[in-house]
């Protein structure tokens, strides 16, 4: 399984921006598929995930703001960003769970949230 990451940027604090993650390969060995940041200086934390029925689960403080989504036809996930904030500056990274290959990551796309 690959992960290619993009749109992430540079938006003012109370934006928008939109994430993708196009998966190829083995897809049909995922079962759950989450984004992930880390900030400078922080641990890795989770963002949100979906399972392949659409179920979503979201951390705290991203709950109301961002919401998951995914298109299975197109192997794309989406990760849609409302109302950012700085604390929200982070490299977002795209995860891919397997059952042939385990935990899959993408390369990352950074988002800054300028105050």
């Amino acid at each position: 399984v690959q992960l290619v990451e993009s749109g992430g940027g540079l938006v003012q604090a109370g934006g928008s921006l939109r994430l993708s993650c196009a998966a190829s390969g083995s897809t049909s060995s995922i079962f759950l598929m989450g984004w992930y940041r880390q900030a400078p200086g922080k641990q890795r934390e989770l963002v949100a995930t979906i399972t392949g029925s659409g179920i979503t689960n979201y951390a705290d403080s991203v709950k109301g703001r961002f919401t998951i989504s995914r298109d299975n036809a197109k192997n794309t996930m989406y990760l849609q960003m409302n109302a950012l904030k700085p604390e929200d500056t982070a490299v977002y990274y795209c995860n891919a769970r397997s059952f042939v290959q385990g935990w899959r990551w993408g390369q990352g796309t950074q988002v800054t949230v300028s105050s």
